[in-house]
């Protein structure tokens, strides 16, 4: 096997630019080198010395459609030819516009909360939380009420690395603790998962309803934090709460939308519909950088008037890029035209039984405590994992990219993966999990 710390074949731009590029959530000085990738198609990534891993996360829970779909590398090559951007201030294309439209159309909506119609685009996830909360903060501010700036958010809560997303985070349980002093405090709770949890969440609302523009979720599925699971009883009582106390809700849907719990957007199984959704990720079936903010028209009216102080001051360079918005473009057709979420229902299916013999196992990389499955998402949960680049090594020694975070071990491949590589995976997990 060869030394995976070590350069492959050809790499003389990865030692080169080992020397100079800051790698992500990564100690830099104990880290083993990355592996160098030269190509990826459907769920396979080719490394430099000819290995192929079966990726079990899809780049980050973005590939949905698998690598290189010739739909989305068509429209991307079309589009490039014609206009990779413009700027949107003042301009229009297509491509933007017709990603809003078709935004809007398949986005829930409920006649209390209003139809979520009005689309925001920008370049990540977490910047499009933060346009969530100045949509939220300045909906308050241009009704008149400036002192609803707060955010309710909850416990094992992860929006996002930039400083606003940050401080809506959970500064103890998270990865963020040691920018408490510099993120301005959140109001945070648990979530209300029975009837005891309610009625604190209840209480806590109306404790700080007054000081807050909204409260802010990741539906069903707290995914950075720990892949921790809440029903659709629990996003029920939030929405209840909200409308209840008049705030508004911010639903992160980042990870969660877009098919990946078996229906196009997690809030769907519990009947309810957000003021304000977030999506980013699967967007363009991971092949390029866009996220969207969407409002219902009720927060849009509150933007309305002759005065420019009402609109929103925000506008990224790359806003509306019509280069990736013609990716997702072509990833919204491939929705409509393959049978994605029978695919998440044949995954969640294959991931239920197939996790289950970790359960209890306890072995060489520790004591498993829980597992467990929503979608196309598995999850083996350890009491720790102590030596983290051995357990990601071990993996990939298996043909596998399976990238476990604090003490969880987890799955959220491409909704496209065939059963032959899914059962790689599984089996891969169950037995370097039971390992002695």
């Amino acid at each position: 096997m060869p030394d995976q710390t070590k350069p492959g074949p050809g790499s003389s731009w990865l030692e080169e630019g080992h020397r100079h590029i800051w790698m992500p959530y990564t100690q830099m000085q104990t880290a083993p080198a990355p592996l160098p990738v030269t190509a990826t198609q459907g769920t396979r990534i080719t490394l430099a010395d000819g290995r192929e891993l079966i990726d079990g996360v899809a780049s980050w829970w973005s590939a949905c459609h698998g690598y290189n779909h010739p739909h989305i590398r068509d429209a991307v090559e079309r589009q490039i030819k014609q206009m990779p951007h413009v700027m949107l201030a003042g301009l229009a294309n297509e491509p933007a516009f017709t990603l809003a439209s078709r935004l809007a159309a398949l986005a829930p909506g409920s006649l209390a909360q209003g139809k979520l119609e009005r689309v925001f685009f920008s370049e990540s996830g977490s910047v499009s939380v933060e346009i969530a909360m100045k949509m939220a903060a300045q909906y308050w501010l241009n009704k008149g009420q400036a002192a609803r700036t707060k955010f309710i958010c909850f416990d094992n809560a992860y929006h996002g690395d930039s400083i606003a997303t940050m401080a809506a985070g959970d500064p103890e349980d998270g990865i963020h603790g040691r920018f408490s002093g510099l993120m301005p405090g959140q109001p945070r709770i648990g979530l209300p998962r029975d009837e005891e949890s309610k009625a604190r969440f209840e209480a806590f609302i109306a404790e700080h309803a007054l000081d807050c523009a909204a409260v802010i979720l990741e539906p069903l599925v707290q995914g950075a934090g720990g892949m921790i699971f809440h029903d659709a009883d629990t996003l029920k009582a939030v929405r209840e709460t909200c409308d209840e106390h008049g705030l508004l809700l911010i639903l992160d849907e980042i990870m969660t939308g877009l098919g990946r719990l078996g229906s196009m957007f997690a809030c769907e199984q519990a009947g309810i519909a957000p003021d304000i959704m977030t999506l980013s990720k699967s967007l363009t079936g991971g092949t390029m950088p866009l996220a969207a903010t969407i409002a219902s028209g009720q927060v849009f009216d509150a933007f309305l008037g002759d005065d420019l102080d009402l609109a929103l001051m925000h506008g990224p360079t790359f806003t509306g890029n019509a280069l990736a918005c013609a990716a997702a473009n072509a990833s919204l057709d491939l929705f409509e035209s393959e049978p994605r979420l029978n695919q998440v229902a044949a995954i969640e299916k294959h991931l239920r039984p197939a996790l289950e013999p970790c359960r209890g196992v306890e072995g060489r990389w520790g004591k498993v405590c829980d597992v467990r499955v929503k979608g196309a998402i598995g999850v083996v949960e350890m009491q720790r994992i102590d030596d983290m680049n051995a357990l990601r090594a071990r993996f990939v020694e298996e043909g596998c990219w399976i990238r476990p975070f604090g003490n969880i071990v987890y799955l959220m491949p491409a909704f496209t993966i065939g059963e032959d590589d899914l059962s790689k995976l599984t089996e891969t997990i169950v037995n370097v999990i039971g390992e002695a």
